[in-house]
């Protein structure tokens, strides 16, 4: 797995200090990034700086500190996108509610919340306030969101606050909040240079112009696999089928509708592959026949005659380029391990990811998923219930893993 120790020494960080009186903590943790060897860029927000002073944190990060948005500066610069070029990561330290709510609203009216909407780059949130503000409904529902977006939290420890309660809401520990960047930092260039080829969502098989064959895939798993890659640096590419979901930024996207044009757009994208996930619900099957006009339900018969559609995955592990690593995934009612187990030999692949269909973790239509992923004659690692961006993450740990890159 990657290395949550992965040296800091050379890497660009832009971390954001929010109103809280946690904002003294937040001195120790630039301090511990800069000693690691960052380079530590900081923005303070307007309620940040009744609590500490740009100066401090001026002097442990040996950087200026950024606090205004339009602040002149000798050459015109927009100081938004300049911080997120330049940037590796974005850690958001004492995250309240109200920031909270703003990142997962798109609200950008500081620096911070607009150098967030922004970036491109891996988010970290250490959240820091009250226990009941940290339990409110909305403030779980913004970090759910969030996480659904990929962004990582790190999760508050508990014990006495500010305010003289005992609970949930002390802004996480330096050690826990370093360990959390390394590993992301170390990430971020785990697949720099590879190119990543994925299939996403459903595909539909017509048999007239208004009826088809399908399933409930939505796309969600593959989009948080292409998103998760490509902030790994990799050259991603995801065929999708139809779905009311917008590709990942920096991703290549190729839309497609039926199984037999997702697998000619699959052929045309192999080549140089390394790393190939068939995280798509592809429809084994398709009407062997497609009428050109609406069939009246009249004149329909009962019976329709269905022909097979190619295997897709299988045929890209007959033929894959040389090196190329394949991730099948398996959607399934019962035995999932049997019937993972099965798949994983029949179609030659080098690991599978298997899927619940059905009750209250089903893969499909859903924002959340567990999984078990499979390789070899026994390797097996569950990944437990999660957002389904969370999942990716973990999949691609396992898969680097596998592939000895990590």
């Amino acid at each position: 797995m990657t290395d949550q120790h992965a040296p800091l020494q050379g890497k660009t960080l832009l971390v954001g200090v929010c109103g809280g009186i946690a904002a003294y903590k937040c001195v120790g943790v630039v301090s511990a990034l800069r000693q690691a060897g960052a380079d530590v860029h900081v923005i303070l927000t307007d309620a940040a700086q009744k609590f500490v002073t740009p100066l401090t944190f001026t002097a442990v990060s040996n950087n200026d500190v950024h606090t205004d948005m339009f602040a002149q500066t000798a050459a015109w610069d927009v100081a938004h996108i300049s911080l997120v070029r330049t940037s590796e990561l974005l850690l958001v330290l004492n995250a309240t509610a109200n920031t909270i709510a703003k990142l997962a609203h798109g609200i950008a009216d500081n620096l911070l919340t607009t150098c967030v909407l922004a970036t491109r780059r891996p988010v970290i949130v250490a959240p820091a306030m009250n226990t009941a503000m940290y339990e409110a409904a909305p403030t779980q529902a913004n970090i759910a969101q969030l996480q659904q977006r990929g962004f990582q939290f790190v999760s508050p420890g508990a014990g006495f606050l500010a305010c003289g309660e005992v609970g949930e809401g002390r802004l996480a520990d330096e050690d826990e909040i370093l360990a959390a960047v390394r590993l992301s930092v170390a990430r971020t260039s785990e697949l720099r240079g590879q190119r990543v080829l994925l299939t996403a969502g459903p595909t539909r098989e017509f048999a007239d112009p208004a009826r088809f064959l399908s399933n409930p895939s939505t796309g969600r798993m593959g989009f948080a696999l292409a998103a998760e890659a490509a902030r790994r640096g990799a050259q991603v590419t995801v065929v999708h089928g139809p779905t009311e979901l917008s590709p990942p930024p920096g991703v290549t996207a190729v839309r497609v509708t039926t199984a037999r044009e997702m697998r000619a757009a699959v052929i045309e994208h192999l080549p140089g592959t390394q790393l190939f996930i068939a995280a798509a619900a592809v429809a084994d099957f398709r009407p062997d026949t497609l009428s050109a006009a609406k069939v009246k339900k009249e004149s329909a018969g009962l019976t329709m005659t269905l022909a097979r559609n190619p295997d897709i995955v299988s045929e890209v592990a007959e033929h894959r380029p040389q090196g190329c690593f394949i991730v099948g995934f398996a959607a399934e009612t019962g035995d999932l391990e049997r019937n993972g187990r099965s798949k994983l030999a029949s179609k030659g692949l080098d690991c599978i990811v298997v899927n619940r269909i059905g009750g209250s973790s089903s893969a499909f239509a859903a924002a959340t998923n567990e999984v078990i992923v499979l390789w070899g004659r026994e390797g097996r690692a569950e990944i437990p219930f999660g957002s389904k961006a969370s999942v990716a993450s973990a999949v691609l740990d396992r898969v680097a893993i596998l592939r000895g890159t990590s």
